[in-house]
């Protein structure tokens, strides 16, 4: 059976929007850590017994250090704390600098 015309064109262009998202993260590098920092649970957090997950944007010079970082996503207490962590994390060296989205995890018993 054969779509109608009016039906086809929401098809055709929900086909490139998915080609152009996927082309959009083909420069995302994943490396290797070579060596991390676990968070410090902060305090104020523990109390209020908040846990969850941050999601951070990770920029990486060439050598493996950390330039940056951006919270993505996660609880407002708890992304301090895993942004500085993530700071004193190496990576393997690149030829190039790059991003990677890292996800660190705090568990409400503290671990």
């Amino acid at each position: 059976m054969a779509i109608p015309l009016r039906y086809s064109r929401p098809l055709l262009l929900a086909g490139s929007v998915a080609l152009c998202v996927g082309t959009a993260f083909a420069g995302d590098v994943h490396r290797a850590i070579v060596s991390r920092t676990s968070p410090a649970y902060p305090e104020l957090a523990r109390r209020m017994h908040v846990g969850g997950k941050v999601i951070l944007l990770v920029s990486i010079k060439a050598d493996g250090t950390v330039s940056g970082t951006k919270v993505e996503s996660g609880h407002a207490l708890l992304a301090p704390a895993a942004q500085d962590a993530v700071t004193h994390w190496r990576f393997a060296p690149n030829p190039e600098a790059s991003e990677s989205e890292i996800e660190v995890n705090f568990n409400i018993d503290g671990q």
